[in-house]
């Protein structure tokens, strides 16, 4: 009796064994995590600060780097960047050519989820009128969907509209992104007529006031924090005041937009995430749901102070144990080993022009206003036409062709190079040219690529502008912006951790657009259908 009883134990185990090695593995939820303004080096420049149990060592130490991922185009900036991780494709291709864009098929200025056919559900202001319309493909989101006959649940959020629309795709479940002028998470039309209960019961809890009732004090001792500036510098911003700690109080009740340039915006979009995964229920069965989600305050802090403050280092130490904490979450609610999550960025930063000149190295900004003003006035002058450069969105400048098309003895050729040879000899200026003779101008490959990667007929200008190195536009004297070439914009963290991921890294060259095709083998899924990436096969098991 005993032994027929083994040997049914043994048939039984024998028949399981086939059944699983007959159903695909997938993991239950993909997190995907963009931090809004991060270069690949603050993975090591607070390394000894990161917490052990924190986000960044745990994904390091136990998840697969790619510690040489470039963005593969210009310009490098939110919109594109979000877009481009999740389509693998880049904005010659997925259309999303800047946060802005003339575009000139309607003749106008253009922002990259605008929908004017949609409401704002959340909120009586217009800024829920948003969609995913502008975006020409699909991304990975979009294709888990497709893949589980709609069966995946998908959900974008960001601070930023664009950072939680344009990730979880056409087909998302929903997206949210937050309100600045009432301090809550709305979304739109597109996605439903009213918000969820579970959406309702966290904007009551009023979390931006309970932030703004703690201030902002750093997380150490301020002698702690050597890999920054001193706390005053006269090139920083100061929405907050001159030095720490940042007395918020005077926020409460108004100015929710404030919030976004400290960590609380982290911290609040890391709580509405958790909110989400218990609310929608992601991750509870074997059909794998998809959270996209992009921390936006990194950008706001990092523009407002710039990259080598002691408000940088502090917002990505808190930042580090957000992370840790949202890690933990997963592990209770969906299961350890039972989700993957990678972490990208959207861009890096450059360093503020008057702390690299403080530091005697190269760096100025550029007025490129005023310059466009009076070449238009000089244009005017010698062509008699008026206010030719409409808009220099993105580093082109984009010309009315109709202006130039009724001033009739003008040869718009002679008129572009005209404008290219005097905007070419402003200080600051590393490279003017026709976007017409990209494909011929004397330029090193990378770059070439980067542009052409970069450029949609229907929505890029007629004359490419490229500053030098550490040079930005504009007149402010204090923060900084990204957006060209150069690896402190275009050198950005990948990394992969949880089910399906090997403990390693690769040095070798990897690109922003090779993350969709990745996460599309390892789900067993077709990639998104405008995707150039290639998959990072030493990451997968």
């Amino acid at each position: 009796m005993k032994r027929m009883f083994f040997v049914v134990i043994v048939l039984l185990s024998a028949a399981n064994a086939r059944t699983q090695s007959n159903t695909l593995q997938r993991p239950r939820l993909v997190v995907g995590i963009v931090i809004d303004q991060m270069r690949w080096d603050y993975l090591y420049r607070y390394y000894d600060r990161y917490d052990i149990n924190g986000g960044f060592k745990r994904m390091l130490n136990n998840g697969f780097a790619a510690e040489n991922t470039l963005i593969p185009y210009a310009p490098t900036v939110t919109a594109c960047g979000h877009t481009s991780i999740y389509t693998g494709s880049v904005p010659a291709i997925n259309g999303i050519t800047g946060n802005m864009w003339w575009d000139r098929d309607q003749m106008r200025a253009v922002y990259c989820t605008e929908d004017t056919s949609v409401r704002t559900v959340g909120s009586a202001s217009s800024l829920g009128k948003m969609s995913p319309k502008s975006m020409l493909v699909t991304t990975i989101c979009d294709e888990l969907r497709l893949a589980t006959n709609f069966r995946s649940k998908v959900i974008g959020i960001a601070i930023k509209d664009r950072g939680g629309i344009l990730p979880a795709g056409h087909s998302a479940n929903a997206a949210y992104w937050y309100d600045n002028t009432v301090g809550q998470w709305i979304t739109s039309t597109y996605y439903m007529n009213e918000l969820p209960a579970w959406v309702s019961d966290f904007n009551a809890q009023k979390w931006p006031d309970k932030y703004y009732e703690k201030g902002w004090d750093l997380l150490y001792p301020a002698n702690t924090y050597l890999q920054s500036t001193a706390d005053e510098k006269s090139y920083e911003g100061k929405p907050f005041g001159t030095k720490f700690p940042y007395d918020l109080k005077r926020f409460i009740g108004k100015s929710y937009g404030s919030i976004s340039a400290t960590p609380y915006g982290n911290t609040m979009t890391a709580e509405f995430a958790k909110s989400t995964v218990i609310g929608e229920q992601l991750g509870t069965d074997d059909i794998t749901d998809f959270l996209a989600i992009s921390f936006s305050s990194p950008d706001y802090i990092g523009h407002t102070f710039g990259p080598n403050s002691i408000e940088a280092e502090d917002g990505f130490l808190r930042l580090d144990k957000e992370l840790g904490s949202l890690l933990d979450f997963l592990d209770a609610k969906v299961g350890k080993d039972q989700y993957t999550v990678f972490l990208s960025a959207d861009h890096g930063v450059a360093h503020v022009p008057e702390f690299m000149q403080e530091n005697k190295l190269p760096g100025k900004r550029v007025p490129m206003s005023s310059i466009i003003s009076t070449i238009n006035k000089e244009v005017k002058e010698r062509y008699k036409i008026d206010s030719v450069i409409i808009t220099d969105e993105n580093y082109q400048l984009h010309l009315s062709h109709q202006r130039i098309a009724e001033a009739r003895k003008v040869n718009k050729d002679e008129l572009i190079d005209w404008i290219v040879e005097r905007i070419a000899a402003e200080p600051g200026i590393a490279r003017a040219f026709a976007i017409r003779d990209l494909n011929t101008v004397p330029l090193p490959a990378t770059i070439r690529k980067m542009l052409n990667n970069g450029y949609n007929p229907h929505r890029n200008g007629d004359i490419q502008v490229i500053l030098l190195p550490q040079y930005l536009e504009g007149y402010s004297s204090t923060g900084t912006s990204h957006g060209l070439w150069n690896p402190y914009d275009a050198h950005i963290p990948f990394l992969l951790y949880g089910f399906g991921i090997k403990h390693g890294k690769t040095n070798k060259e990897t690109y922003m657009t090779d993350i969709a095709p990745t996460i599309a083998a390892l789900l067993n899924i077709q990639m998104p259908n405008g995707c150039i990436g290639q998959v990072v096969e030493e990451a997968l098991k």
